[in-house]
């Protein structure tokens, strides 16, 4: 196959198909029938011809046997005043318009003929066309209930175009989306890491830690600062803790004093009693 026979071939092929598409089967059947009803139309119109053309012969036939008539008339009156002559012409042309009619006759009945030809052919015509209407708004209504049936089941499944565009309208949001949330992820973990400090300013991640380590120190000192000055620092509960130390030594040397000033008293009861 040659370049153009297959260029050809493609171009028909792609007319084909985009007549196919285009092509409503429903409009499809109106216009075969209003096309059928123009062809039923023009038979009337012919046979409408038809007849007026045989009512024309009609017309002038019996002119013609009105003539034929008149002519006979002639004949008898001149054989009655003895003018053979004026007879003979008078049957002359009496002859010619009977063989006129004879010959009108003829198309007169070709006419009829091709009348009833016509009439017969107008019925059938006109038969088919009815029963072409009856199966054209059968079809039609079929066609439009499987279109409804189609719309409907398409509309249900989502395989119909605009369900189609919603579904991969859903589809392109869920991807951005899910990108962003990526990117965002992404983001906070090289800011964590630090390695976004170059760009967003000019100290590094040691620095930053000992800055946050001062900074903590700065917190630390500042609470022991609050806290001494409302009395509740770690100094006053240490010194609170020695005092209490201290009571506690103090009076046990005084119990260690009183036992000892007992024991000297029994001493010199002892004596006294032995003297």
């Amino acid at each position: 196959m040659g370049i153009l026979s297959r260029t050809s071939y493609v171009i028909r092929s792609k007319i084909n198909a985009l007549l196919n598409r285009a092509e409503d089967p429903t409009e499809t059947l109106d216009y075969s029938y209003e096309k059928m009803r123009d062809e039923l139309q023009q038979v009337k119109q012919g046979i409408a011809d038809l007849t007026t053309q045989k009512k024309r012969l009609e017309i002038q036939k019996r002119r013609l046997e009105e003539n034929v008539e008149k002519h006979n008339d002639q004949a008898r009156e001149a054989v009655q005043q003895d003018r053979e002559d004026l007879a003979r012409k008078a049957l002359e042309k009496k002859q010619a318009k009977m063989s006129q009619i004879e010959e009108l006759e003829t198309q007169i009945a070709s006419l009829q003929e091709t009348q009833d030809q016509l009439v017969n052919k107008k019925d059938e015509l006109q038969s088919r066309i009815e029963e072409f209407r009856t199966k054209k708004e059968t079809m039609k209504a079929r066609y439009e209930a499987a279109e409804a049936s189609s719309r409907v089941s398409e509309a249900m499944t989502g395989v119909g175009d605009e369900m189609a565009d919603v579904g991969r309208a859903l589809e392109r949001a869920e991807e951005q989306t899910d990108e962003m949330e990526a990117r965002s992820a992404a983001m906070d973990e090289l800011m964590d890491s630090g390695a976004f400090d170059d760009a967003l300013s000019d100290k590094d991640s040691i620095e930053r830690e000992l800055e946050a380590g001062r900074t903590s120190a700065e917190v630390d000192t500042e609470l022991e600062t609050l806290k001494a000055e409302m009395g509740k620092s770690s100094g006053s509960s240490s010194s609170s803790e020695s005092a209490s130390d201290a009571d506690v030594d103090v009076e046990t040397e005084v119990a260690d004093e009183e036992v000892e000033a007992e024991l000297e008293e029994l001493k010199n009861e002892d004596d006294s009693s032995s003297s």
